[in-house]
């Protein structure tokens, strides 16, 4: 195996590590809770530009810049997501299911108009480059460069993941989903679904922010055209191929999706004459799709999806000794 081909492979972890971020912050929200945020790419997009802002050296035509160490940026960029998805929850968290996406993909579509025109703050259709990338100094070897990033996103992955399964196992995980399965007999038992399902919302919104921030800053440039529906849509189909409610799932369908995906977008460049393959990168969209069909079809509730309740029950029952 070549070293190239090696740095290509920590290149693709890397970025299927930060979109399998995304999904662990949608699965506390729609696999736990059954929240439908259509807004991801909203979230994701307040992470990234927060943190470029903070981290990036001084612009003369733009605001912000303020040169901070990487740590602060990714903080900052999941402080301000979750104050976003705070804010955007008290206003719409009451509101149910399909209400609930449109109003999230509303705020989605706004958030990305708004990094579009607002162009002394975030550079506008030209977007913000200049974005400090961690292990800058191992830039010129692409190999312990992709290593090190691959390293450094698995540990945040793993970190990630090891937190929200103590959350999940934990009294307040089991609200979540004592919610999502039956508002209203949670609500009997003395619990306030409001303020659990907004938790959820804020704590997801909070995590695809410093997913946002990670991808950011490991490509070293973000611009609007980063932040479309179409992101939204990759996410969702991640969560769905690889398991709603099970995190290792969320980050299994990472990983397959984004593969399915660069290699549909190797298969376009090979084999689609250069003047056409604008059009057929619409093929990729069309084999996500396909797989999500096919997964929906063979595996409703995914690769690794979370086991019912019921077959739980039984499991236990059977492996219970008879006295």
């Amino acid at each position: 195996m070549s070293l190239d081909l090696i740095a290509y492979g920590a290149f693709f972890l890397t970025m299927a590590l930060t979109f399998a971020i995304m999904c662990l912050g949608l699965n506390i929200q729609w696999g736990q809770t059954g929240l439908f945020n259509v807004g991801i790419a909203a979230f994701v997009a307040i992470g990234a530009y927060v943190s470029a802002l903070l981290t990036t050296p001084d612009a003369a035509d733009r605001l912000g810049g303020f040169g901070l160490p990487i740590a602060v940026g990714w903080l900052g960029a999941a402080f301000a997501a979750g104050l976003a998805a705070w804010l955007v929850g008290a206003l719409t968290i009451r509101l149910r299911s399909d209400y609930l996406a449109i109003a999230t993909f509303g705020v989605a579509v706004s958030v990305q108009l708004s990094v579009l025109n607002l162009q002394p703050l975030t550079g506008g259709p030209f977007g913000i480059g200049f974005i400090p990338r961690p292990f800058a100094s191992l830039a010129g070897d692409p190999l312990s460069f992709g290593l090190a990033n691959l390293a450094l996103m698995a540990g945040v992955v793993l970190a990630l993941y090891l937190a929200l399964e103590h959350l999940a196992k934990s009294p307040w995980g089991r609200v979540l989903r004592a919610i999502r399965e039956d508002e209203t007999a949670a609500q009997a038992l003395g619990k306030r679904p409001i303020r659990f399902r907004l938790q959820a919302f804020t704590i997801g919104g909070a995590i695809m922010g410093l997913a946002g921030a990670a991808q950011g800053h490991f490509i070293g440039f973000i611009a609007p055209d980063n932040y479309l529906p179409v992101l939204t849509f990759q996410v969702w189909a991640m969560l769905i191929v690889g398991g709603s409610g099970n995190n290792r799932g969320a980050i299994l369908g990472a990983v397959l999706v984004w593969g399915l995906w660069a290699l549909s977008a190797a298969g376009v460049s090979a084999f689609v004459p250069p003047e056409q393959q604008a059009r057929a990168a619409a093929l990729q969209i069309v084999l996500i799709g396909v797989a999500l069909c096919l997964i929906l079809i063979l595996r409703p509730r995914g690769i690794l999806g979370e086991r019912s309740a019921l077959a739980a029950l039984a499991k236990r029952r059977v492996s219970t000794p008879k006295e």
